[in-house]
């Protein structure tokens, strides 16, 4: 049975902020994988603020906006909210639940870390108003099953490239097809056909089996030249790896008997 993660803050702060930049609560890594074979993974947060902050903590499934009790993962956390004081950390254990996920592909989460607060008295002693930012934090979770074929540092070199028409838009955009059970997040993307070069700097996640089109500029017509591709991913540890697509060379003509 799945696990339904309990509201423990209140609802209207997850709108309040989200985003990382001024948060004091940080997590250790910008991603996590867990494997199957995982009996828990751990993840560790720390304050770098001055201040406590009541900490919550939650998985959806890829819509940022459901609240908590919303919605339906197949993990518990422990713990799921928690005080965290100035320059200490705490270690959360994630635990899979045994429910029924896809056994061929990676499954995608996302781990949220709503940080709040405290209310801080004026220094005069008057009573006022006072609005308390609540921030949160997201990043990805990647169930990975044992079997899948192949290795996720592997996958972006699978990844087929080729422009297609941008139809009643005119012009082309960079197409890429991964055919492998992973997900494949890419930092930039420069594609290179003869003298020519276009640029993605933003690039984007892949799904497993699925196919995604970048924007690398303003490509106004197929160049005749072989297309060759740099790139930049992200592996499990969240580091940038380099890494190229060349074209296959087509086998040599066979002579007739």
């Amino acid at each position: 049975m799945a696990v339904r993660t309990n509201v423990l803050a209140a609802a209207a702060a997850l709108w309040l902020g989200s985003g990382a930049a001024d948060a004091s609560v940080v997590i250790n890594g910008t991603r996590l994988v867990y494997g199957a074979s995982d009996r828990e993974i751990t993840v560790r947060l720390d304050n770098v603020g001055d201040d406590p902050a009541l900490v919550q903590l939650w998985l959806d499934t890829g819509n940022p906006r459901l609240l908590p009790d919303a919605i339906e993962v197949p993990f518990t956390l422990s713990p799921p909210l928690f005080r965290l004081d100035p320059g200490k950390g705490q270690s959360v254990r994630l635990i899979y639940t045994q429910d029924a996920l896809p056994q061929h592909r990676e499954s995608l989460f996302w781990f949220n870390v709503l940080e709040v607060p405290p209310i801080t008295a004026p220094a005069d002693g008057a009573e006022r108003n006072v609005l308390r930012l609540a921030l949160r934090s997201r990043i990805k979770l990647f169930f990975r099953p044992t079997e899948l074929a192949g290795r996720a540092d592997e996958a972006p070199s699978k990844i087929s490239w080729k422009f297609v028409s941008k139809r009643e838009a005119g012009g082309y955009v960079l197409e890429a097809t991964n055919p492998t059970p992973y997900h494949v997040t890419f930092t930039q993307i420069v594609a290179k056909a003869g003298s020519d070069t276009w640029t993605d700097d933003k690039g984007g996640m892949i799904d497993p089996g699925a196919t995604r089109n970048y924007d690398v500029g303003n490509v106004t017509s197929l160049p005749g030249a072989p297309l060759h591709v740099d790139y930049k991913f992200l592996n499990d540890y969240g580091a940038g790896v380099p890494g190229q697509y060349r074209p296959r060379s087509a086998p040599p003509p066979v002579a007739p008997p």
